[in-house]
């Protein structure tokens, strides 16, 4: 029992914000101190249903664990009971039955990202305001609810988010813009009323990735009227949003958003590319069971210039995975370096044919504007 006092005690979980649970702490304690396992048991439980009660599913979930830790660790096993979320009326597109969102249980913490300190401190800021929302709002002031994340692909939006929802211990739900966009007149509209109606009722981190999708510029002349409808639709919906759900918009092309969309969110934060020290940081992290020299890990990361944060993190992954399918004896630098190598001629090959790809759009439009001149 001392072992899971002093595992539970180091979890940090925030009690001051959960005024209810004051009883069952005392009561917790006053167990531990006679030594009633019983006892202990059936208070713990019993905070993991006020908990479950608050829909906080991934707080009672990893209460769980620890007890269970602690069982067994006294010769006591017992099987962690498998996830329980409230998600079977999640929304589906209505003409096509497709799921609008995705529910995923958060493993990522914060402390495993390395960003720069630009957006690292938004980001612990923008935790400690939800952790302590309570005595914001004893002041009448809201903490932040909509945060918008932009840069680069690669650089830790999505992975970002999946770690709030893990500090905070709620659910991680993606929006998916494949079940939300529909050809159907009205129907996208429709869906995201479904998906901030679930959200509305369901209070977890919610992502919508790739949010350029819905969110572009209504002066764009190549769009056409139902995408500017759906994005007249978002902002409407979001101005009247009230929950305690976390709505975070993420895109790697902020250029092409409505201007208006900015004004929405309370927070936004750029994610940019690893700089030298940061990917060296990475690579140490990644390769620390090598032994590695740490002259040739600061050379390789020298070599990564322009590298996204999941470049430099395949590029060592894919080193590892040659290295021990060759049944090295020993990690050398050269698999760093050739995994290297390889990763610079995956990107060259991908961003050619990404300007394959646009020169082709580029002519196809310019066709399609001399064919659409009215004769004279």
């Amino acid at each position: 029992m001392k072992e899971f006092m002093a595992q539970f005690s180091m979890c940090g979980y925030g009690f001051d914000c959960m005024t209810s649970t004051n009883d069952l702490i005392r009561r917790m304690i006053l167990a531990h101190q006679n030594s009633d396992r019983g006892a202990f048991n059936a208070v713990v439980q019993e905070l993991v249903s006020e908990a479950k009660k608050k829909n906080h599913h991934l707080y009672a979930r990893d209460i769980e664990r620890i007890l269970l830790n602690g069982l067994a660790a006294e010769g006591e096993f017992h099987e962690i009971p498998k996830r329980a979320y409230p998600y079977m009326d999640a929304p589906l597109d209505q003409e096509r039955g497709l799921q609008l969102l995705e529910v995923r249980e958060p493993r990522r913490q914060l402390g495993e990202l390395v960003l720069s300190p630009d957006t690292r401190e938004p980001l612990d800021r923008l935790l400690d305001e939800c952790k302590h929302s309570d005595l914001l709002a004893s002041h009448g002031i809201r903490s932040c609810r909509r945060i918008l994340f932009f840069g680069p692909p690669g650089c830790g939006k999505t992975v970002a988010a999946e770690c709030i929802a893990a500090e905070l211990y709620m659910p991680f739900v993606v929006v998916r813009f494949d079940g939300i966009v529909s050809s159907y007149l009205g129907e996208t509209a429709s869906n995201l009323r479904r998906v901030f109606e679930f959200l509305r009722t369901t209070p977890c981190v919610a992502l919508f990735d790739e949010f350029d999708a819905i969110g572009k510029k209504r002066t764009d002349s190549e769009e056409h009227g139902e995408l500017k409808r759906t994005v007249n639709s978002f902002l409407q919906i979001l101005d009247s949003f009230v929950s305690e759900s976390i709505i975070i918009a993420a895109t790697n092309h902020e250029s092409l958003l409505d201007t208006a969309i900015w004004r929405r969110f309370d927070e936004v934060i750029q994610f940019l590319p690893p700089s030298l020290s940061e990917r060296e940081i990475i690579l140490r992290h990644l390769l620390r069971h090598t032994k590695l020299a740490t002259s040739a890990i600061a050379r390789a990361a020298k070599g990564m210039g322009g590298f996204s944060h999941a470049d430099v993190e395949r590029t060592a992954i894919d080193a590892l995975k040659f290295s021990i399918l060759s049944h090295d004896a020993k990690f050398s630098s050269k698999r760093l370096f050739d995994a290297l190598a390889r990763q610079k001629k995956r990107l060259e090959s991908v961003s050619g044919t990404i300007r394959n790809r646009s020169s082709l759009k580029r002519t196809s439009t310019s066709k399609k504007q001399v064919r659409s001149k009215p004769r004279k």
